[in-house]
């Protein structure tokens, strides 16, 4: 093989060097994994970052707070935050949500409620509420009322739960990326025993840099480098 490469002026020679890449590799996978790890560890501190987001959602659904308030008057977005520090699935989340508003629409709320969703009559969603809660059959007018509430409510539980996950995605993977570049900096100062050359720390600030976004993918890119270098040291003979 090194022959026919060196028809094109191209000299290949196989050593360690792509294994050290390897390790090089897996250590920025594990710089990586740690620094998600710290990230992680931080919810032991009343959520930490799981508190990133939630601003979205409340508010989002703050225009209707006086139905949460009728369910929970001293803490309106107490089980709404629950959810969301503790990771329920998005959907189970909405749910929730949109039943808490619901339960709390009352002859008192629907005024205000209205003013949350635009077309909405407030006399006649008030009336719609009270006989929902007193059992009574409701006019087809009232039925479509309370329809368009109901959309409106989900257009505002989808815009505050979907930028809420975004904010929190993005805020982690930056949170995890800058540990990643005090640990490479703090390891190449440890391993040079006092200050490293600008060479070798531009080396760990980029390490750091490419440590979270390779750490989920870097065991697959390791095997596959493995292999090839099983299969060129084959082909050499």
């Amino acid at each position: 093989m090194n022959k026919e490469l060196k028809k094109w002026g191209v000299s290949v020679e196989i050593t360690g060097v792509v294994g050290d890449f390897g390790n090089i590799l897996a250590a920025a996978s594990a710089v990586g994994t740690t620094s998600f790890g710290l990230v992680d560890s931080t919810k032991a501190f009343k959520g930490g970052i799981s508190n990133v987001g939630f601003g979205h959602i409340r508010s989002a659904i703050d225009g209707f707070r006086p139905a949460l308030t009728m369910v929970n008057p001293t803490d309106p977005f107490q089980t709404m935050k629950a959810n969301w520090l503790n990771g329920v699935p998005k959907a189970d989340q909405k749910a929730m949500a949109k039943s808490l508003v619901r339960l709390g629409i009352t002859p008192t709320t629907a005024a205000d409620l209205a003013q949350a969703a635009p077309g909405v009559d407030g006399t006649l969603f008030a009336a719609a509420a009270g006989k929902v809660n007193a059992g009574e059959e409701l006019t087809e007018q009232e039925i479509n009322m309370l329809g368009r509430f109901d959309a409106f409510l989900d257009a505002r539980m989808d815009a505050g739960f979907e930028r809420a996950d975004q904010l929190y995605r993005n805020a982690s993977k930056f949170l995890a990326g800058v540990i990643s570049i005090v640990l490479s900096i703090i390891g190449v100062f440890i391993v040079q025993q006092g200050t490293p050359a600008l060479s070798d720390f531009f080396l760990s600030l980029l390490v750091g840099l490419l440590a979270t976004p390779l750490a989920p993918i870097a065991k697959d890119i390791s095997s596959a480098l493995s292999t090839t270098v099983a299969a060129l040291k084959s082909a050499k003979g």
